[in-house]
């Protein structure tokens, strides 16, 4: 466990504590348990992550009855600089031998329990077993204040956006044929942490055939002159928000024919797409402006994903810019925008910006240009 409190004072997390409440409330929740991860640390600012002594914040949606964040004993001690009480939340610490699912629920209120979407079966289950025994997830519930993001939120989105920004503007300095796609990787890994980040989350180095791999990563294959190379990077900054952008490149010329064509449509779809966010508009209609672009270029059936993914403090999170999802964009929500184009065995491309809904439109939060750069 430890703490990372830079977008966070004790009004906002005051703030959050009592929509969750609120939110909690609204969806017929009496109790809230939240464990390590994302969740706890928009809540609290402690950043880690559930092992098997649990660690918790029980949040009552009754005002009237104080929060309780249970520790084991000999993990709070590194957590004195978190202004529980300044929040009005009891601490209940714990050694080994107690049975920390009992203190986490003495004097709660019963009813039903919405725990994180992540905790472990072990720590879920001993607390049914403890009493919470009619659970649901806690995403619904905590998706309702994360989807927005405060402008302190939008601040460290923006700096993580320059500062990936800055990477991609350096892979020319590596990129070249003859180096394998982990030599690349490992440069431009290096450079994440230069440009301010805490960690390079991923590195995806795609070159020829595998970049028709969204998920690929990096492998020990020697990039060859013509090779078209996705290259999707990102990772969190010390506050925990993370970046996330694909530029796609060319070592030379581009060997396979029918490249600019299909670049051109998919910049075409990925510019559509940005074009459409505003306030109002659905997220599956972000999803559909991209893909009908590239339908209409004949390139429906090589783009195999949703268009995006909302992104904070984990790089994946609500909301999802995918066919069937009809929640209307608000303002202050992020989210990638990353259409792709993969043909097997052959070539692929994607562009990737995270984007942020405004109060009449939409703002990118990165800002290289977008074209195909040949190296």
């Amino acid at each position: 466990m430890g703490v990372t409190s830079t977008v966070l004072d004790v009004t906002t997390m005051r703030s959050r504590l009592d929509r969750l409440r609120r939110h909690a409330a609204d969806a017929g929740v009496a109790t809230t348990v939240v464990s390590p991860g994302s969740d706890l640390r928009y809540l609290t600012g402690v950043a880690g992550s559930s092992f098997e002594r649990l660690t918790a914040l029980v949040v009552p949606s009754d005002p009237a009855v104080a929060p309780v964040f249970v520790s084991p004993a000999l993990e709070y001690a590194g957590l004195g600089h978190v202004p529980l009480g300044d929040l009005g939340v009891e601490v209940r610490t714990w050694v080994d031998g107690e049975d920390p699912y009992a203190l986490a629920l003495g004097g709660v209120p019963g009813g039903r329990a919405a725990v994180s979407d992540m905790m472990p079966a072990l720590h879920l289950l001993q607390l049914r077993d403890a009493g919470a025994v009619d659970q649901q997830l806690a995403g619904p519930v905590l998706r309702e204040l994360r989807m927005r993001k405060d402008e302190a939120e939008l601040a460290e989105l923006r700096a993580a956006g320059a500062a990936i920004d800055r990477v991609h503007a350096r892979v020319g300095e590596w990129l070249r044929a003859g180096r394998t796609e982990a030599e690349v990787a490992a440069d431009i890994a290096a450079a994440i942490l230069e440009e301010g980040h805490a960690a390079a989350e991923f590195v995806i180095v795609g070159s020829g055939p595998n970049g028709a791999s969204p998920h690929h990563s990096v492998s020990d294959r020697v990039i060859e002159q013509g090779d078209v190379v996705v290259v999707d990077i990102g990772g969190p900054l010390p506050s925990g928000y993370n970046s996330d952008s694909t530029r796609t490149y060319a070592v030379g010329a581009p060997r396979e024919p029918d490249v600019a064509t299909a670049y051109a449509a998919l910049q075409a779809a990925q510019r559509a797409s940005v074009a459409s966010v505003r306030p109002g508009v659905t997220c599956q209609d972000v999803d559909r402006a991209a893909r009908d672009v590239l339908a209409a270029a004949g390139l429906a059936e090589h783009f195999i994903h949703r268009t995006g993914h909302g992104i904070g403090l984990d790089v994946h999170e609500e909301p999802y810019i995918v066919a069937g999802n009809d929640l209307p964009l608000e303002a202050g929500m992020t989210f990638s925008i990353e259409p792709g184009v993969y043909l097997a065995g052959r070539w692929g491309a994607r562009i990737e910006d995270i984007v942020a809904v405004t109060d009449d439109g939409v703002e990118r939060l990165n800002t290289r240009p977008t074209d195909l750069v040949v190296l």
